[in-house]
């Protein structure tokens, strides 16, 4: 779920991090906040600030040393996002970097690709995005159909991918292919690979996808004739959905310490409570309080898991009940807020209505939504609660399979 932890060469104490920590941050987060990273200029802005948060040495605390990063132990990890949160630093924009592709590349990767491709991921040189959904293979992700032929020394790849999450900022993507279409007549999660391509390469089309709110933070991306180098392909050829596998179990899991952001949502909340003049209202209060101790329950939980992580604990088991738990604690913070706010809170692309002159409702306005119609999709990828559900009854508790059409 999470790269391989190390304290090794880092034996600062926890409480001296937390002072580093807060110090440079302090000194470094911007005073004006950034643009949103959904637009070009936004994504621009925070691209910079990756820059100097890997400059820094806090692009990822938690990555060993020899791949760039501090080799910092759970507890670290968890005080340095705490930290970030409380600071309310801008959002990162490198996750599918160095959540999802890094720990892929550093435990299925060969040398020769860590070499190439880390450095400038974990600098923010290189923007990745992911490639797996298409129309049709979603939450049934081993019905994709985009396929990569050999031809000598390269794939031809042609198919589609879409709601890829930052897809028209990105400059490559990592990407689920069928190199073995005949081996899908047998079993149609055999014959698939895990393949890195250059978005500059020709034949590749990005289309940015526009959200309800307005904002374009997706893509769908189309590959005709594409030509991949082969040794691009990330594990074995044909393997690829055990390398997708892993992937997925670090995007459901738990990112140690982003608890200290929900529960910076529930302090924005709280602050909204207040705001519509319901300090003294029963249900309010009492919509405050549940979510709060949801959060709290995520806290602990994250505690819980990095206790269990550092004694050596298998956390793959835990992943799909992380992801089902995160995703609609969030979704029911934002809903809540959107009740809260009323008639404002059906406000959608629209600012005429709001006084820009109070920081709260314009807060309401650019956050709420975007964090709401974000919560929405937050439920669907990396696989649907109704998935997660499924995977905990069937591989967690061991009950019964849901009987599926033969």
């Amino acid at each position: 779920m999470m790269t391989t932890k190390t304290t090794e060469g880092f034996d600062t104490p926890v409480e001296e991090f937390r002072a580093e920590v807060r110090q440079w941050l302090s000194e470094n987060v911007p005073a004006e906040r950034l643009r949103p990273w959904t637009t070009k200029e936004g994504f621009d802005q925070h691209r910079r600030w990756e820059r100097t948060l890997f400059q820094g040495g806090y692009a990822a605390v938690d990555w060993p040393v020899e791949y760039g990063g501090r080799g910092a132990g759970l507890r670290h990890t968890i005080t340095f996002a705490e930290e970030y949160y409380r600071a309310r630093a801008p959002e990162r924009v490198n996750m599918g970097g160095l959540y999802l592709l890094g720990p892929v590349l550093m435990q299925y990767g060969t040398e020769e690709q860590r070499r190439r491709w880390i450095p400038d991921l974990l600098s923010c040189s290189t923007i990745w995005c992911q490639g797996f959904s298409e129309p049709g293979a979603g939450s049934d992700l081993g019905s994709l159909r985009t396929r990569a032929d050999r031809d000598g020394d390269h794939y031809v790849v042609n198919g589609q991918k879409i709601w890829t999450s930052m897809g028209g900022f990105a400059d490559w993507i990592f990407a689920l292919v069928r190199t073995d279409p005949e081996a899908a007549k047998k079993r149609k999660h055999a014959g698939i690979s895990f393949l890195c391509i250059d978005l500059r390469s020709p034949g590749v089309e990005v289309r940015p996808l526009t959200m309800v709110d307005g904002t374009q933070g997706f893509a769908e991306v189309f590959f005709t004739d594409v030509r991949v180098p082969v040794e691009n392909v990330v594990g074995e050829v044909g393997q690829g959905w055990q390398v997708a596998m892993s992937t997925l179990g670090f995007e459901r899991g738990a990112v140690f310490g982003d608890h200290a952001k929900f529960s910076n949502d529930v302090a924005a909340l709280a602050g909204l409570v207040h705001h519509r003049g319901f300090a003294d209202d029963t249900l309010a209060l009492d919509e405050l309080g549940r979510v709060l101790v949801s959060t709290e329950v995520y806290r602990a939980n994250v505690y819980r898991l990095a206790a269990l992580a550092e004694a050596g604990g298998d956390l793959d088991r835990t992943a799909s009940i992380n992801k089902l738990y995160w995703t609609e604690m969030q979704h029911d913070i934002f809903a809540t807020g959107l009740r809260l706010m009323a008639e404002e809170g059906a406000i959608v692309g629209d600012t005429s209505a709001i006084d820009e002159n109070d920081p709260l409702t314009a807060r309401a306005w650019q956050e709420w939504h975007h964090r709401y119609w974000y919560s929405r999709g937050a439920m669907i990828f990396g696989g649907t609660s109704e998935i997660q559900r499924n995977i905990i009854s069937e591989r967690v508790l061991g009950l019964p399979k849901e009987p599926r059409p033969s």
